[in-house]
């Protein structure tokens, strides 16, 4: 008679099938929670978007958008996010690089940094641009003198919007790079590659689905950015006004129809967002968990 000489089973496995075994119900339950929160906060204001957008029909929608104003709005959005988004991206690679790569005095200070903009209410941001740039600051002569807008203009956008937006890519650079590591970067400096090269031909490939992620994120707020914007744009009607400021606008004048296919178009670019970093996610799984184990 053969005798089991299987290890008994621990009692930290025991513990760990016994949470993890949870009754059909008990998963039913969770599954169907999970999913009445998604429909309640994320479906159902998303649906209700798009259907008051289209309640007169697409005529309507179209003659919002064909508005001199609106147009403008979305053109300015546009911009600062095409402005916004390449300053934060490199930034971003560059802090996390030092970060993540090198010792240095401050370190731990330049990381809370980054976080700044997470604790900051977007208000209080551009409150501070007005005191640095207004009329009555100590840099306000000087910009006048010369001719030189940043309030209420493109520039004072832009500031804005690379504030609250800075920490997306560095946020997610940093554990990818402090996860992989500096030793492939120290196998081609001892091969006799500059920094340079090291840069361009080990560390960019190794973080390229991280970056492309925290890109994706930081022009998504760079888009739906609202309250740094509004006070440092002045809502100059056609000339100031990003997306968010005038579908506040149009909402407040009782212009739903148009407030709606405003807010239809920069959730359509939210979701586009979104769909293209599923994509990549699926189409690039295997080689994005390469990566992140390497």
């Amino acid at each position: 008679m053969a005798l089991d000489t299987s290890p008994a089973p621990s009692a930290s496995s025991k513990l760990v099938k016994a949470a993890t075994s949870e009754t059909r119900i008990a998963r039913l339950t969770l599954i169907m929670v999970a999913l009445g929160f998604v429909a309640l906060f994320l479906l159902l204001p998303l649906a209700t978007v798009f259907i008051e957008a289209f309640r007169k029909g697409p005529a309507e929608f179209a003659t919002a958008l064909r508005d001199p104003e609106t147009f403008s709005a979305i053109r300015l959005t546009l911009i600062v996010a095409a402005i916004s988004v390449p300053l934060n991206l490199v930034f971003g690679v560059a802090a996390a690089w030092a970060i993540a790569k090198f010792e240095f005095k401050g370190k731990a200070f330049l990381t809370t940094l980054i976080d700044l903009p997470f604790s900051v209410s977007p208000v209080i941001s551009g409150l501070v641009f007005v005191l640095i740039f207004g009329a009555n600051s100590a840099l306000g002569p000087f910009l006048q003198k010369y001719g030189i807008h940043i309030l209420f203009a493109v520039p004072g956008l832009v500031l804005a919007t690379v504030f609250v937006t800075f920490p997306f890519v560095a946020r997610e650079l940093i554990p990818l790079m402090q996860e992989q590591g500096t030793s492939d970067e120290e196998a081609a400096l001892s091969l006799g590659a500059t920094g340079w090269q090291t840069f361009w031909h080990v560390t960019l490939p190794n973080i390229k689905w991280g970056l492309l992620y925290g890109v994706l994120l930081c022009n998504a707020r760079a888009m739906g950015e609202f309250g740094a914007v509004s006070v440092v744009s002045g809502h100059i009607r056609g000339q100031t006004n990003t997306m968010p400021l005038q579908v506040e606008i149009l909402y407040n004048e009782y212009n739903f129809v148009a407030a709606f296919a405003v807010a239809a178009v920069l959730a359509l670019l939210a979701l586009v967002t979104l769909v293209l970093k599923t994509a990549l996610e699926l189409r690039y799984s295997d080689e994005i968990a390469a990566s992140r184990r390497h």
